[in-house]
């Protein structure tokens, strides 16, 4: 939710910040009109409440007071339907300002530069070199479905397309992700959660999943549950309505979950294989920080989420989003996309790492104290993704591929699988493989 006193302050910036993400900056006129309005209310509310002190206060000074009274009683009469008149204003004008309030973007850093899709994000970074091959190299959903670990047909029997089935070593290995991804996040000083996958409705709102995105989550109306479309959802609505102390900050969390999204905007792409799912899993990284260090906090969550993509030996690069192509909530966010072979090569995204600043924390009333004495201020939240496990298991399964159809397990997995390579036949074998690439 955008903050009242900056749309005041510097509505320009709002305005510059809507447009450069393609939309219209109406909505900073008028909640600048409704605010005026709302304002005019309260003074004359005020103005009301002082004319009846006074005459009230004349009463108690004459000399007859009953008589006073008497003569003042129609007037006062009168001021307090006009207080109550203009009083019941005000929470209308708060119901419209917050339904403004919460229904347009995050204002974009100055960092994020311009651009209207995908194709004006920028480079910042890469590591890795693209591997390659001896042979074609093939799509993971033709490999995984030779090897028997992965089977579709069935999976469209049992739910519908965009929906999977991991057999033998392929679910071990998903299961090895996970683990590693934790592993890993529990060393880098994130506190593992396991959170409810089915949360209300308030708390989709309060961390800018709805209305915006609510075509896009599954849910039943008929007990006002949500499936979850990301564990940013839980981890963050974890610390809704509460004031932290600021010595408690940052609060990082690690949350292994299913995530649950309709793709009918995606109709036609990436129908086949894990790309795409209505279900699936990810490791998801969490912070609550101070204002002041958020950005970098931003690096930092980037770089852990990297590290894992180098501990695999996967090569990939970190985009900085353009302002079109950034999300709601975040004010700058960045992409990493990993290197697949198949189909010629192409880069895909395997994580998305965003400041929110104090959008989510506005929602979800979410703030810190830096002394007892102290006004309370609202925190920092930022979410990424640590990684997606399915596409994980698709840059794995590409990326360390053989000719003969088996795959190599990266060093990094191995203690976690409990296998070197997934031959061919779907069998799993103890000691490492040459790689043939």
């Amino acid at each position: 939710m955008l903050d009242l006193t900056l749309v005041r302050n510097d509505p320009e910036r709002v305005r510059i910040s809507a447009r450069r993400r393609g939309q219209s900056d109406a909505f900073v006129d008028r909640i600048l009109e409704l605010d005026g309005e709302r304002r005019a209310a309260l003074t004359s509310a005020e103005t009301l409440k002082a004319e009846k002190n006074a005459l009230t206060a004349s009463i108690s000074k004459a000399a007859d007071r009953a008589a006073e009274a008497a003569r003042l009683r129609p007037e006062i009469a009168a001021l307090d339907v006009l207080i109550a008149g203009a009083a019941e204003k005000l929470p209308e004008f708060d119901e419209q300002m917050a339904a403004l309030l919460s229904d347009v973007p995050n204002v974009l850093d100055g960092s994020v530069p311009d651009g209207t899709g995908a194709e004006q994000n920028r480079e910042v970074r890469s590591w890795g070199d693209v591997p390659k091959y001896a042979f074609e190299p093939k799509p993971h959903w033709e490999i995984a479905e030779t090897l028997g670990i992965l089977d579709t047909e069935r999976a469209v029997k049992i739910s519908g397309s965009r929906f999977a089935i991991l057999r033998g070593a392929g679910a071990r290995l998903s299961r090895a992700i996970a683990a590693f991804f934790l592993d890993r996040a529990a060393r880098g000083g994130y506190l593992e959660i396991e959170p409810p996958v089915l949360v209300s409705k308030a708390t989709m709102w309060s961390t800018g999943q709805l209305t915006k995105f609510a075509d896009a989550m599954f849910s039943d109306p008929t007990v006002d549950l949500f499936l979850i479309p990301t564990a940013e959802v839980p981890l963050t609505g974890m610390h809704r309505d509460e004031i932290l102390p600021a010595d408690l900050l940052p609060l990082r969390y690690a949350a292994h979950t299913p995530c649950f999204r309709k793709e009918a905007g995606a109709a036609g792409k990436d129908t086949r294989g894990l790309i795409r799912q209505h279900q699936f899993e990810k490791v998801e990284l969490v912070w609550l920080t101070q204002p002041e260090r958020s950005f970098d906090d931003l690096d930092r969550l980037t770089a852990h989420a990297s590290a894992l993509l180098q501990e695999l030996g996967l090569a990939h690069r970190v985009m900085l989003l353009c302002a079109g192509d950034t999300g709601f909530n975040a004010a700058k966010t960045f992409d990493l996309e990993v290197w697949l072979p198949s189909g010629g090569g192409l880069f895909r995204e395997i994580s998305s790492c965003s400041n929110c600043t104090d959008f989510q924390a506005r929602r979800s009333a979410i703030r810190f104290r830096r002394d007892t004495k102290a006004k309370p201020e609202f925190v920092h939240t930022l979410n990424g993704s640590g990684l997606a496990i399915g596409r994980t298991l698709v840059a794995v399964i590409e990326n360390y591929q053989r000719a003969d159809g088996g795959i190599d397990i990266p060093a990094a997995l191995q203690p976690f699988a409990g296998f070197a390579s997934i031959e061919p036949g779907g069998s799993t074998r103890e000691a490492a493989q040459s790689t043939t690439r």
